[in-house]
């Protein structure tokens, strides 16, 4: 495995690849969404425009198949922009990727500032290779910062627009089931966040792995060239149900914040 180039900012530890993997990813996606948009036509709609259209649509079934869509429908944009974001990042490190090498600790130096992994590595090793291209939703800190977001979105949703039923629910069916109900919160930030990055990470560690078979001579070369093209069109597989997965399970807390007794 590679390192990543990991560089202090004001007392801070910086994952420069992450940094440069999320605005690879907005832009993808923005550029995506303006194009797909830029031209809109009720008679001659383009590729572009059909497949924004059939994945709004899609967000829209997700959203109606756990919530009514009256409520849901202000969480739209939230979803479309979730499930194109995760999936763009999740094929991110799969055609190819980005690694420096250093043999010597006074060129681990970006912006000024040192790559603290290659100063720490090279003590125990010749040479340290730095990735700079992988799928950011392959790091934990993405991955529980975006369940993060999601899960102080559904408590601020409960508290605000369901305020009795959301307290409620902590004490029921008897009071003393509050730790339990409290403990029940957190496993679903852990599991929402820790799926996604687990998922995508172990399938960036294989191509790794099949990467450094192709090196080992020919026989490891030939070996690896059709394991990588099969694993990765599975990643393909792979991403695009996480994408689904977490962004449908976003839905299912949002439903469970707003719902309330009287409607079952």
């Amino acid at each position: 495995m590679h390192e990543s180039p990991i560089i202090e900012l004001l007392g801070l530890k910086v994952d420069l690849s992450i940094v440069l993997m999320l605005l690879v990813t907005c832009t993808i996606v923005f550029v995506f969404a303006r194009l797909a948009t830029r031209n809109l036509s009720v008679e001659n709609p383009g590729k572009l425009q059909n497949f924004m259209e059939w994945a709004v649509e899609f967000v829209q079934n997700l959203i109606s198949d756990n919530m009514d869509m009256k409520k849901g429908k202000p969480f739209l944009s939230l979803g479309l922009t979730l499930i194109l974001f995760i999936f763009v990042g999740n094929m991110l490190g799969l055609p190819f990727g980005i690694v420096t090498e250093y043999h010597d600790a006074s060129s681990a130096h970006i912006f000024g500032k040192t790559i603290i992994p290659v100063v720490e590595q090279l003590k125990l090793h010749e040479e340290v290779g730095v990735s700079w291209w992988k799928s950011p939703t392959a790091d934990p800190a993405v991955a529980m910062g975006l369940a993060g977001m999601i899960f102080v979105l559904v408590h601020f949703l409960g508290i605000t627009r369901n305020t009795k039923n959301y307290f409620k629910h902590y004490f029921q069916p008897f009071w003393f089931f509050f730790p339990i109900n409290l403990i029940e919160q957190f496993s679903k930030l852990l599991t929402h966040g820790m799926r996604l990055f687990g998922n995508i990470f172990a399938g960036e560690v294989l191509i790794t792995v099949l990467i450094q078979l192709g090196s080992t001579g020919i026989i490891g070369g030939i070996a690896s060239i059709p394991l990588l093209m099969v694993w990765q069109a599975f990643s393909i597989f792979i991403g695009s149900i996480q994408a689904f997965v977490f962004t449908i399970l976003a839905f299912v807390y949002i439903s469970q914040a707003l719902d309330t007794h009287e409607e079952h």
